[in-house]
């Protein structure tokens, strides 16, 4: 159903959409109160919120086998932004783990800016199931951050236990101020450290880093973006562990602490595409995985 205040606003949308839907005309008036906008644009519509298993979407002849998996996004305007991003870098598919802001919420609703009907978008996902839409094989890197390597330089520890009871890893952010060496250990404090090594913790993976722009989308590969409090859940890095995924870092000027997670997802999707486009268009390669026939 669309509410609109005057005609103006309905020729900006698409005739063959609006045939399929109820029509009222209403005072602007009532439009403010309803809309959650200061100066709302004329118009507003209730629908039933899409099942993305059911959703059709165009013919989508510029995507790439890239997927974003967000892990742990609260705020609805990078949750919203990173949604834009990802359609607007051809990505398969977004996955959202359970944690996240929810992806119809209004605010992220108008940050995504109708991304939300021009790829899936499968929400409240647990790590045991993300594989699961996924295409096999895939690569799976996570966007990493520095501070925990700082604090773990010249140890030389061959075992790093976390605590079983964290769900987080709480040293691993989203982005990096700087590379550092490959096959660093982290570790994460936790008041009850001694008694849950004890017990038996759970060690976190070795995986690599690189910078951003090195070589690392050569196959169909899904992106994690983890939150800017919590950062990466373990079950992220446990993943691109087993996938052989790197961490990938986004190097910034001195002196600079950070970017937000929405600015390093656009950096790194739009890498990522820029990787997968030219091997794809490799004249030499004239071979397709069924991976990335999912994706075509």
């Amino acid at each position: 159903m669309v509410f609109f205040s005057t005609l103006d606003r309905l020729r900006e949308l698409p005739l063959d959409k609006l045939k399929r839907a109820t029509l009222v005309k209403v005072k602007f008036e009532d439009i403010k109160i309803w809309s959650e906008l200061v100066a709302p644009q004329g118009v507003i519509a209730i629908f039933s919120r899409p099942d993305p298993s059911r959703l059709n979407f165009a013919v989508r002849g510029h995507s790439v086998p890239l997927s974003l998996i967000c892990d742990n996004i609260r705020d609805p305007g990078n949750l919203g932004t990173m949604l834009r991003c990802a359609a607007a870098a051809g990505c398969h598919s977004v996955l959202l783990t359970k944690g996240c802001v929810d992806a119809w919420e209004p605010k992220v609703l108008r940050a995504a800016m109708g991304a939300h009907f021009r790829l899936p978008i499968y929400p409240s996902l647990v790590w045991e199931d993300m594989e699961k839409h996924l295409p096999k094989p895939v690569t799976i890197h996570v966007a990493d951050s520095s501070c925990a390597a700082d604090r773990s330089r010249g140890k030389e520890d061959s075992q790093v236990n976390v605590s079983h009871k964290s769900s987080k890893a709480g040293d691993y952010g989203w982005v990096s101020t700087r590379p550092n060496q490959n096959n660093v250990r982290y570790e994460e404090y936790d008041s009850d450290w001694d008694s849950d090594c004890e017990d038996g913790g759970l060690s976190l993976p070795r995986v690599d880093s690189k910078l951003y722009h090195e070589s690392w989308a050569q196959s169909p590969t899904a992106l994690v973006i983890g939150g800017e409090t919590h950062g990466l859940s373990v079950e992220a890095v446990q993943l691109a562990e087993k996938t052989a995924g790197h961490r990938l870092f986004i190097p910034v000027a001195p002196d600079v602490d950070s970017l937000n997670s929405a600015m390093a997802a656009s950096i790194l999707l739009f890498e990522g595409r820029k990787q997968l486009l030219k091997l794809i268009q490799t004249p030499e390669r004239k071979w397709k995985s069924k991976a990335e026939q999912q994706f075509s």
